[in-house]
């Protein structure tokens, strides 16, 4: 049934976009850049992947088992904006903690704030019903995708600025997390204000131990019954491997850049600022692919336009594989982060289309719900092989007297073998995905199968 089309705001799409871009500064500013440097500095860089990979496999494990309910929950409510509203002020508050006191705190204020942050992205995902129509919804999610990875502009851009005013002294990471939360929460105000929902015309209670239960319940249905919602479950099992791969290498890149810079002979501090650069490489061009990508939805299909994403992605983590295993230089990793940026615009600009195209309306949360929980199971499993293997390879074989350059060239191979594992993972992706279609379901009819 074709969705008939409405008037929406224009601001309302541009304070929904605007949302993206607060939590890119999170994302980059935090997960991929500033925490894994934090967790590099207290605990050693020989050790920094095995830590960073177990308390980000805790963080996720968490969202893992509450974003379904959270997502029925929604369904229930008259409006799903004040649960993303709330889930933003945790993961600011927690943000602006980090770095203060003993080392495990920080860890577990790191896994409260990116919790706060996985379910501010699947609350605002399960919003794009309410600021685009099906004829402008890859252009619209494309945009949100290659404007948003501004943010990152952002986020690096502090870094970078308190770098300078404190050259030859220890970075302040706690002022970084802290000027990182006011970011976010001041460029996440107009979603709040201006995104304006339809509502739920049928509210029912959500603070009670039955709706917890009936929530639960019916998602566990939803899944056992999945002839009613064709191509879902092949769907979902299919993003657990691309989204594993994608995420690990995306919360690794750092640690990764950094030891193949001092490899090749650079200081500590001159890694950490190549692993910016190479960062900021793949920003560029995550903003142009979104943008491009999300025309390329319109006109050919979420699902061809994943796949051809997907492919991509197959050649790029070749390539950076190599980049480690071979001791190739730097430049390798920033024609990789380039390949990568255009990728990951297209990855979501696809996937998000695609997941509500296999939605029924009246469920969208729920279903929002499990698109998150797939992809919080692979950033609980992606962080966990990616140090399994840098364990039993670096940790295990590390010799006594070794130079801080050997050490990181034998980092970097550990790490090279760990973006094979990703490969592996994406290749699998692309074959449970073949028989997922995006035609438009008739969920009235499918109603009464």
């Amino acid at each position: 049934m074709t969705e008939p089309e409405r008037v929406i705001p224009r601001r309302a799409v541009a304070a929904w976009i605007l949302y993206d871009l607060a939590n890119v500064i999170f994302s980059m500013g935090v997960i991929s850049l500033y925490f894994s440097l934090f967790v590099r500095e207290k605990v050693g860089p020989d050790r920094a992947d095995h830590v960073y990979g177990i308390i980000t496999s805790v963080a996720m494990a968490a969202m893992f088992v509450l974003s379904p309910l959270l997502g029925a929950m929604t369904d229930r409510a008259r409006r799903r904006m004040p649960f993303l509203i709330w889930a933003t002020i945790i993961a600011c508050g927690a943000t602006a903690l980090l770095a203060h006191g003993p080392f495990r705190l920080s860890a577990l204020l790191f896994v409260i704030a990116n919790g706060g942050y996985q379910a501010g992205v699947q609350f605002y995902d399960s919003l794009i019903p309410e600021v685009t129509t099906d004829s402008n919804r890859g252009r619209i999610t494309g945009l949100a995708v290659g404007l948003g990875y501004m943010g990152s502009y952002i986020a690096v851009g502090m870094g970078l600025w308190l770098k300078s005013q404190h050259a030859g002294e220890a970075f302040p990471f706690a002022t970084y997390f802290l000027m990182i939360a006011c970011a976010f929460l001041l460029f996440a105000l107009p979603c709040f204000v201006l995104v304006k929902e339809r509502g739920n015309p049928n509210p029912r209670p959500i603070f009670r131990w039955s709706a917890v239960t009936e929530s639960v319940g019916q998602t566990i249905v939803t899944l056992k019954s999945g002839t009613q919602y064709p191509g879902l479950l092949r769907f979902l099992l299919g993003r657990v491997f691309y989204t594993d791969a994608i995420n690990t290498v995306i919360s690794f890149m750092t640690l990764y850049t950094v030891n193949v810079a001092v490899s090749t002979g650079l200081t500590k501090a001159q890694g950490e600022l190549q692993a910016q650069f190479v960062l900021m490489s793949a920003i560029t061009c995550a903003i142009v692919g979104g943008v491009f990508w999300g025309f390329v939805v319109d006109r050919i299909g979420p699902k061809r336009t994943l796949n051809i994403v997907l492919s991509i992605w197959c050649f790029d983590f070749t390539l950076a594989s190599l980049v480690g295993l071979l001791s190739l230089p730097i430049a390798g990793l920033y024609m990789t982060a380039c390949i990568a940026g255009l990728a990951l615009g297209g990855t979501w600009a696809a996937d998000r289309t695609l997941m509500l195209r296999l939605s029924p309306p009246d469920r969208v949360g729920e279903f929002y719900g499990l698109y998150g929980m797939v992809g919080r199971f692979s950033a609980i499993s992606g962080p966990l092989i990616w140090a399994s293997i840098t364990y039993l390879l670096v940790e295990r074989n590390r010799r006594p007297g070794l130079s801080e350059e050997q050490l990181a060239t034998l980092t970097a191979k550990g790490e090279g073998v760990a973006v094979v594992a990703l490969l592996v993972m994406v290749l699998i992706s692309v074959v449970i995905l073949r028989k997922v279609t995006d035609e438009k379901r008739d969920w009235a009819a499918l109603k009464t199968i």
